[in-house]
């Protein structure tokens, strides 16, 4: 099966899945609730196929972008009767737990698939567990602009006390055109600077140009069709030197390829215990020069039950933590809009993921997903659950329903919202993944 194919049957899967379950939980207790359910519907538009079973008609319609519970009763502009089993008839409580039904089903959803995962394969950077530790810093960097040095070890980030390597590249990342208060320890002395991270990159996210110290730089990932792969290199080789000098870390050979640009380089690789050289010849792409390798080195454990389900606790708490600041930061504009992944960039990494060995990293990605639709949906943004729940919220403090007039116009400037919404993101994916067209980013 191609690349391409891969990554539409598994985009139309893992998006497929999320959609029927979200829409599975507004369905379940509206029933639950006694709410007559018309149409259950993954897309939008003509309908293609489907059963009615009962009252409902269980349909796949036309555009699969997105899907749909309807139910008696549920638009505001259509007439009103005094039927109990129509959504508007219910009480505001009763329709505050369907519109939270579908999120909170993503939610548990992205819980349930990541205890799975931890408990066959927990897989997490080894760099982690490593003290924060500085082992390289680029020229003319933004750490190098602050004064930072190779063996500084960073003890606080913006009012994260101890932090650990990946605390600091997620307050890096979400920090782009932002200083930064950083407190080092060196040479026993304890300093206090601030650093900037430049916006870098086509999802222009934060880059201080420090790195974490490595004891050795081994290759992980040699990408396919690159330079490094053409040349021979292989996953596991030791890089020693780079044009005869040494490589103490993978952020040195990035420096050192922006100096050298297209012109030819020599590596000396440890492979089984005898050295190599190579000849690689870097090419430019995303506005950098690169060789296609990754050198990443992990850990991986399996945990008992209990532990797997408090960390994925943990985690998607975090993570869901981190989308709102996300949103916030985006909201603040300091950060880009271009950090957003649509369905394009979605179904890239759905293609590597079921590419890859084992069902854990579609899994992961899976849970990712669902947490993103989950946490988007209750945004407070009219026609998502969100915008319902807001309403509701807004009601209830009132003691009275919103005129019809002002909810209908409320609706119409939303849609607006997510259509332009729609076109910027798809815009984005464009511009990331069609070649020539990232170049001319600014």
């Amino acid at each position: 099966m191609s690349d391409f194919l891969t990554s539409v049957v598994a985009v139309v899967a893992v998006l497929g899945f999320m959609i029927l379950i979200h829409e599975f939980g507004h369905f379940a207790v509206a029933k639950w609730l006694g709410v007559r359910v018309e149409q259950f519907a993954i897309g939008f538009g003509k309908r293609l196929i489907g059963f009615r079973r009962g009252e409902t008609d269980y349909r796949i319609n036309a555009i699969p972008l997105g899907g749909y519970v309807k139910m008696s009763g549920e638009n505001p502009m259509d007439e009103r009767t005094d039927d109990p089993r129509e959504f508007l008839n219910q009480s505001r409580w009763h329709r505050f737990l369907i519109a939270i039904a579908g999120p909170a089903m993503n939610i548990i959803l992205a819980v349930v698939l990541l205890t799975a995962v931890y408990t066959v394969h927990y897989e997490y950077p080894a760099v982690y567990d490593e003290p924060t530790v500085i082992g390289w810093v680029l020229q003319n960097s933004a750490a190098a602009k602050a004064g930072f040095q190779i063996g500084d070890r960073i003890t606080r980030i913006d009012g994260q006390q101890n932090p650990t390597w990946e605390q600091i590249d997620l307050k890096e990342a979400l920090s782009p055109g932002q200083p930064l208060d950083v407190q080092v320890e060196r040479n026993g002395q304890t300093l206090e600077k601030t650093v900037t991270p430049e916006p870098t990159g086509l999802d222009q996210i934060g880059y201080a140009g420090w790195a974490p110290k490595e004891d050795t730089v081994t290759i992980t990932d040699v990408q396919p069709d690159m330079p490094a792969e053409k040349a021979g290199l292989k996953e596991g080789d030791r890089i020693l030197a780079l044009d005869g000098t040494p490589i103490p870390a993978l952020a040195a050979m990035v420096e050192r390829l922006e100096a050298t640009k297209d012109k030819p380089i020599t590596l000396t690789v440890l492979r089984h215990g005898q050295q190599k050289t190579f000849t690689v010849q870097p090419i430019l792409l995303e506005k950098r020069y690169r060789i296609g390798i990754g050198s990443m080195q992990m850990k991986a454990k399996t945990l008992p039950f209990a532990q797997a389900f408090s960390l994925s606790l943990h985690n998607n708490r975090q993570n869901a933590l981190l989308i709102l600041e996300l949103v916030r930061k985006m909201a603040e504009r300091k950060i880009s809009v271009r950090s957003i992944e649509g369905p394009i960039r979605i179904g890239q990494a759905a293609g590597e993921a079921a590419r890859s060995k084992g069902w854990t990293p579609l899994m992961q990605l899976t849970a990712a997903i669902s947490l993103n639709l989950g946490i988007f949906n209750l945004l407070p943004i009219p026609i998502l659950d969100g915008g319902v729940i807001m309403f509701l919220l807004i009601e209830g403090l009132m003691r009275r329903d919103i005129s019809l007039t002002i909810k209908e116009r409320v609706y119409q400037a939303a849609f607006v919202f997510l259509v332009l919404f729609a076109v910027m993101v798809i815009y984005n994916d464009l511009m990331k993944t069609i070649p020539g067209l990232a170049d001319r980013l600014p």
